[in-house]
């Protein structure tokens, strides 16, 4: 992958580095924490400048949001509903769980976009529920903005400083993002177990 992304890169510069972006948030198992970093390293060789690159990073990053957050307004809150009232008894999520989690969206959305886009592991995810919580294109469009600025800031800054090891900045953020994952999964598992000891107790 890295040698595609490096192609990609040398290819199309600041487009490629957007391409790769755009694509990242379509499909997260390709890494922003190697297109960013080597992004970084480009810019040290003098071959990129800072400011483009970060630009880039962030244009292919935020339009890679919306297809996942249309998604979300397309689907909806009353069809997630029907659906939880049709199949949810398998997970024990029902309606009543879906318009919770609506209101906890509404009060929170904005902050919750914005933390998420500097979570490695749910930085793509975020952009579902924004839509399904019905949450405007503009203010998403904002809080995405900002969060993926800094994120994609960041990435690009060590890769400049760490200079022919950017690598390790994927080696060190790879570990990370698994756990946030895995963290989401147990804690979604112990919701459903404690909701049906609560049911049946």
């Amino acid at each position: 992958m890295l040698e595609w992304i490096t192609n990609t890169m040398s290819s199309l510069g600041y487009l490629g580095i957007g391409l790769l972006m755009f694509l990242e948030n379509l499909f997260p198992p390709i890494p922003s924490e190697l297109i960013m970093p080597l992004a970084g390293f480009t810019v040290a060789r003098g071959q990129m400048q800072f400011i483009p690159a970060i630009a880039a990073g962030v244009l292919g990053t935020v339009l890679g949001a919306l297809p996942w957050y249309y998604a979300g307004k397309i689907l909806g809150t009353e069809r997630l509903q029907q659906l939880a009232d049709k199949y949810g008894k398998w997970i024990s999520i029902s309606s009543k769980d879906i318009t919770k989690a609506d209101r906890w969206f509404a009060r929170h959305g904005g902050k919750a976009v914005f933390i998420c886009r500097l979570v490695p592991g749910v930085r793509t995810l975020i952009s579902l529920p924004a839509g399904i919580g019905g949450m405007h294109l503009v203010p998403f469009l904002l809080y995405s903005t900002l969060g993926t600025l800094l994120w994609v800031g960041l990435l690009t800054y060590l890769g400049y400083v760490l200079g022919d090891n950017y690598e390790l900045v994927d080696e060190y953020l790879a570990p990370v993002s698994k756990i946030v994952v895995v963290t989401l999964v147990i804690a979604f598992i112990l919701w459903v177990v404690r909701k049906n000891m609560r049911r049946y107790s």
